[in-house]
């Protein structure tokens, strides 16, 4: 059973440059870590992405949150997970710092996560293994469909992974050849010119055929060349996405989005406001067949269900760290499949949880396996970290979801 819980803040500054956008100046990639040590003396870890202010916050709420696991079997919790993310989210007084947003949801992820590495460090097998291995009906045991209920109902949550596993062995290949991955920093919002050249040059030395630019300047003529810079070094037959992390009103990101036309870019994300569903529907509609890929700043799925029912969206990118862990992750990946659009993760975690993700993903769900944002930038931290060679993910094939940080594990 679980004896011992702890939370922890992890803060680790950048390089020179790293992590900026055109919103977040001065980043600070920080955890907000949870721990869950059971009487064999196994311990899961789970991480909440935030960038530095407030994860100290984070932290208290997560510990407040653990203790109700004190003294629990993680079977017995995982075995009924839905309800117990469902009373947690639902507590009737931190419910009103929220609801489902915000450092409370953000504390909610850390233990949630934490749950499930602890899983599956008790069973002895990587978190992508353990899933697959779940039947329909457990699948779904371990999400919260609450406020789903219109678009995607539990029986119908079962009914597609059902209708999946014939076709399961199609898609296995990718636990030996690996995940795309797509590199997400060849083009951070300070880098000169020049630097941005240079990193493309170097993405495709090191296998990646995808790769994506920050945009959101003050004058867009400078996002344009950019832009133009990436699609020249990258060639015609390269995926170029735009992240422009919400800097954009509706009626430049409508301008902009159309000047980016001519270096034709595989998706533009986050252009505006994340709240502004309809600005969103109005921008897709606008820049056509051009597509918007967002989710790196809804907390919830019940957001998510509104994003897919408005139409507005190309791609899913909702992160296992900034929504209410790996259960919030998995129930939103079920909505968009139903809705037929891939999703390829924003990762907070750089990659450790949702390299596990993307795989049940694929095989339980019939995603596409597009490709996974690659961030190395806190690799060193990690004593597994995730391993990318020319351009792909190698398959974790520890017990775990590869969240243990040194000094901590």
């Amino acid at each position: 059973m679980i004896s011992n819980i702890s939370t922890s803040d992890q803060r680790f500054p950048l390089a020179e440059g790293e992590g900026i956008d055109a919103i977040h100046q001065n980043p600070v990639y920080s955890y907000s870590v949870t721990q869950l040590e059971d009487d064999s003396g196994i311990t899961g870890t789970g991480l909440a992405f935030t960038l530095g202010g407030g994860n100290d916050l984070v932290c208290q709420v997560a510990q407040r949150f653990a203790e109700r696991f004190k003294g629990c079997e993680i079977e017995e919790i995982m075995s009924d997970f839905g309800t117990h993310f469902h009373a947690l989210a639902e507590d009737p007084q931190m419910r009103w710092l929220g609801p489902h947003k915000g450092v409370v949801h953000l504390a909610l992820a850390s233990v949630t996560n934490a749950c499930f590495d602890l899983w599956a460090k008790k069973r002895g097998l990587p978190l992508w293994k353990l899933l697959l291995e779940l039947t329909p009906e457990q699948f779904v045991a371990t999400l919260d469909l609450t406020y789903l209920e219109d678009v995607l109902t539990r029986d119908e949550a079962i009914a597609l992974l059902q209708d999946q596993h014939s076709t399961r062995s199609q898609r296995e290949a990718v636990i030996k050849d690996g995940y795309p991955g797509y590199d997400t920093s060849v083009g951070w919002f300070n880098y000169s010119d020049e630097l941005v050249r240079e990193n493309c040059k170097k993405a495709i030395a090191e296998g990646f055929s995808a790769m994506k630019l920050k945009v959101g300047s003050a004058d867009p003529d400078r996002d344009i060349r950019r832009a133009n810079i990436v699609r020249e070094v990258a060639g015609p037959d390269a995926k170029v996405m735009v992240d422009a992390n919400q800097q954009w009103n509706l009626p430049d990101a409508i301008k902009i989005c159309n000047r980016l036309r001519d270096m034709n870019p595989f998706w533009i994300e986050e252009p505006t406001h994340p709240d502004d569903i309809l600005g969103h529907r109005t921008l897709a509609d606008e820049i056509k067949p051009l597509k918007l890929a967002a989710g790196e700043h809804m907390p919830n799925r019940i957001i998510f269900k509104n994003y897919l029912q408005s139409g507005s969206l190309g791609f899913v990118q909702v992160d296992a760290v900034r929504v209410g862990g790996v259960s919030e992750f998995l129930a939103i990946s079920l909505m968009a499949k139903k809705y037929g659009l891939p999703v390829v993760p924003h990762v907070g975690d750089m990659g450790q949880i949702h390299q596990h993700l993307v795989i049940a993903n694929h095989i339980a769900m019939g995603h596409e396996a597009l490709f996974l944002e690659h961030i190395p930038h806190l690799r060193q931290h990690f004593t597994q970290p995730a391993v990318v060679e020319q351009g792909v993910y190698r398959t974790p094939m520890e017990p775990g979801s590869s969240s243990d940080l040194i000094g901590l594990a």
